[in-house]
């Protein structure tokens, strides 16, 4: 059923706009984007209609220069205040109202990774789903990011790739979703990276700890290590890897 031209904006229609405000960059906001066209018709929207409501949230983002427009009224600030320094709230939140667009549940789309949580209750069952969706979201944005190949060997199998956290998950709550804090690695390096054998500097440059270098004269280095070392990692298609998040991950976790 066609819905009103001039209908108000819901909540839910502000949320999935301000998660797609903070995942595209400004150049490309306008209403030729894919993914701009795709969120119109998903709530029944013109790709103009979205547009403009991405650059109302310019007029409250701070990072901006740009005034943007300012007829959002207060429920741009709102949802800005609510949601910009609660990133993982948000994408939870804008996979629920998604998926019930697609006439879906959270718990149908994600089943894959759900489906041993029917046991669970209450708030335990909410916190894992809400966990576990977000790394899958989280994982799929990193390997988008680096085009679904490994920044170190150009590994392209998804199923061999990971997204790793240049500071860990459990250490930056705020930055967990933050493509900034995410590089795509195939398992082996990955596990390095992770563990502090290996680090990327910020030239993004692979460097290697003290503890691995001993190992330079065995098969397993001159096969898999010796061969990246001082190697640039593939430049990211959007978002690279954020100059404080590689020295935090240099200053604390890797094994000089």
């Amino acid at each position: 059923m066609p819905q009103p031209k001039n209908r108000l904006w819901t909540r839910d229609e502000f949320i999935v706009a301000f998660n797609l405000y903070l995942a595209i960059e400004y150049k490309n906001i306008n209403d030729k984007n894919p993914d701009v066209i795709k969120l119109g018709k998903l709530i029944d929207r013109s790709p103009g209609s979205i547009s403009a409501r991405l650059i109302n949230f310019v007029s409250v983002d701070p990072r901006r220069n740009s005034g943007g427009l300012k007829n959002g009224g207060k429920n741009i600030q709102s949802i800005w205040d609510e949601f910009y320094n609660n990133r993982e709230e948000l994408s939870f939140q804008n996979e629920v109202i998604i998926a019930g667009k697609e006439n879906t549940s959270i718990e149908n789309k994600y089943e894959d990774i759900l489906f041993d949580l029917k046991d669970l209750k209450g708030e335990t069952v909410t916190r894992e789903i809400k966990a576990r969706v977000n790394q899958c979201l989280f994982r799929k944005m990193v390997l988008i990011n680096y085009s679904f190949k490994c920044a170190i060997t150009g590994i392209d199998i998804p199923e061999l790739l990971f997204a790793s956290h240049i500071i860990p998950w459990s250490k930056n709550e705020k930055e967990r979703l933050n493509l900034e804090n995410g590089i795509c690695l195939s398992a082996l390096y990955d596990k390095a990276f992770d563990t502090g054998l290996i680090g990327i500097n910020t030239n993004h440059e692979v460097i290697f700890s003290s503890l691995l270098q001993k190992k330079k004269d065995t098969d397993f280095f001159k096969l898999h290590f010796s061969p990246i070392e001082n190697q640039k990692i593939l430049k990211a298609q959007k978002h690279s890897p954020r100059k404080e998040f590689l020295e935090y991950h240099l200053d604390t976790i890797f094994k000089k």
